[in-house]
């Protein structure tokens, strides 16, 4: 399947209470990450990994700084909201806020301090 919504019907005509909202949810909490129309179920070891990033982490391509508090981290099409879902988690304390589009995110910090903190965890953590 491609489209959460061809889950959605799959999932109510086996008699489940299904919305694309729910469905989205219920596929990052899972760790399914989207990578273009595609779906990325992780394997059955992978389900809790020692690393929460370990399914994005290959999508990432490049990191910039833009000015001392804006990070942008470009992936590849289609994966940006999964891996700004796995920051999100993360809850960095240096991190302000989070905006993802299609292949780019958007990370927010509040000073220059923060941004090498930010900066130093994402390259550990994407090889970027």
């Amino acid at each position: 399947m491609h489209k959460q919504e061809e889950l959605v019907k799959v999932l109510k005509k086996q008699g489940f209470d299904a919305t694309q909202s729910s469905v989205s949810r219920d596929l990052r909490e899972l760790g399914v990450a989207k990578a273009g129309d595609r779906y990325i179920i992780p394997a059955q070891e992978d389900m809790a990994p020692a690393n929460p990033f370990s399914a994005v982490a290959r999508f990432v391509l490049e990191m910039r700084t833009a000015g001392p508090s804006l990070t942008v981290l470009r992936t590849m099409t289609g994966s940006a909201q999964s891996v700004t879902v796995a920051i999100d988690k993360a809850a960095w304390p240096e991190v302000v806020g989070t905006i993802s589009g299609d292949d780019t995110i958007f990370i927010a910090t509040e000073d220059v301090h923060d941004q090498r903190k930010l900066t130093d965890r994402l390259r550990a953590v994407f090889n970027v």
